[in-house]
């Protein structure tokens, strides 16, 4: 595992870095492709990305600074704060600044706030999958120990020593990558605006549910030592997606 991709001069960059770009880019370029289909200029779906970058990463990375303040920031330079190459990006963070971006953006511009959710919504999982990957590259969101023939060892320096852990990026990719291709099929039948996003929602909070019993980075656990901050995030987004799945018709029927 190099997390070092390459070296421009002084510049270094790395995989993580890369791929979680790679990811917006790609997710960003089948949006636009996708969005046609119910009347959504390409263009209005790349003009959001400069929005959905900025939300994500600010949003992420004020979500993991805050989560991990005690044990990675707490008496160190205020700077490292900024140091997103690192690693430290929570998605659930991302996730909610970039939908704040992306609503602000969308109310600016007067778009369909839903239909544009509906259009995003298969490509969010085709970024997660790189995202993963560079975790992976990057070392961060390891799995919990363990023998099976397909457990992996990062280098003895890593917080794992070189034990031979559960893969759980690549679970999370895998199972991101089922949900992708579940959101395309839904996308060419779905019945009312929005039923995509909140589709989206109750899966990704459903394969991260799983997700999570593999992890092994959390400093702290709830309900009795089972529960990870990512469970209790899941579960708050299954019932948001279960919300929105039910009231949208309702309430796409009434603005109509």
């Amino acid at each position: 595992m190099d997390k070092i991709a390459f070296k421009l001069g002084p510049l270094t960059i790395h995989w993580y870095g890369v791929l979680v770009a790679l990811g917006f880019l790609i997710g960003l370029w089948i949006a636009s492709r996708r969005a046609t289909r119910y009347g959504i200029a390409p263009e209005r779906i790349m003009d959001a990305g400069p929005w959905m970058i900025i939300g994500t990463i600010v949003g992420a990375r004020a979500w993991h600074v805050i989560q991990y303040w005690p044990e990675e920031f707490a008496g160190k330079p205020w700077t490292e704060i900024f140091m997103i190459q690192h690693g430290g990006l929570v998605y659930y963070g991302g996730f909610i600044g970039a939908a704040v971006a992306t609503i602000f953006y969308l109310r600016w511009r007067n778009l369909p706030i839903w239909k544009f959710g509906d259009a995003i919504a298969p490509s969010i999982p085709v970024g997660y999958v790189l995202g993963r990957i560079g975790c992976l590259m990057n070392g961060c969101c390891y799995g919990k120990a363990c023998d099976l023939p397909w457990a992996i060892r990062f280098p003895s320096a890593h917080d794992t020593g070189g034990a031979p852990v559960h893969p759980a990026q690549i679970y999370d990719a895998l199972l991101s990558a089922v949900l992708w291709g579940i959101l395309e099929w839904l996308y060419r039948r779905k019945r009312f605006d929005g039923e995509v996003f909140a589709s989206y929602l109750i899966g990704y909070a459903i394969c991260r549910f799983i997700v999570e019993f593999f992890r092994g980075d959390y400093p702290h656990h709830y309900l009795g030592g089972w529960a990870t901050p990512g469970h209790l995030t899941s579960i708050l987004i299954f019932v948001a997606g279960l919300v929105l799945w039910f009231r949208l018709p309702k309430l796409v029927a009434k603005a109509a």
